[in-house]
């Protein structure tokens, strides 16, 4: 078996190691990136979450409001009810006050 032997340089090695650091320092630099990227997606998943729990409470505040203005905008139609029924009361009251005295019983 025959043994195949490798010489490097010591420029070689010196260019290899030069090459291995400046891609160790690139790396360093991308994570250092990807990082900051993670804490300002982290702090982003943490401002939708809040939305949403703020959402959530003005839906059933809005599903509140909504039924006071309906009760609300109720009041002024049974007000009005009950005075077109006094009205009308009050004239078929007059009418029929009106022909009892035309025919002379009252």
């Amino acid at each position: 078996m025959e043994r195949k032997v490798l010489y490097v340089t010591n420029e070689q090695i010196v260019t290899a190691l030069k090459d291995t650091e400046s891609r160790s320092k690139s790396n360093t630099h991308r994570i250092d990136r990807m990082e900051e990227r993670q804490d300002n997606l982290d702090k982003l998943v943490s401002s939708v979450s809040v939305m949403a729990e703020k959402q959530e409470r003005m839906e059933g505040d809005i599903g509140e409001i909504k039924t006071d203005v309906k009760a609300l905008a109720g009041v002024p139609a049974r007000r009005w009810e009950t005075v077109a029924d006094k009205f009308l009361m009050a004239l078929v009251g007059a009418l029929t006050a009106y022909m009892l005295n035309r025919i002379g019983i009252l």
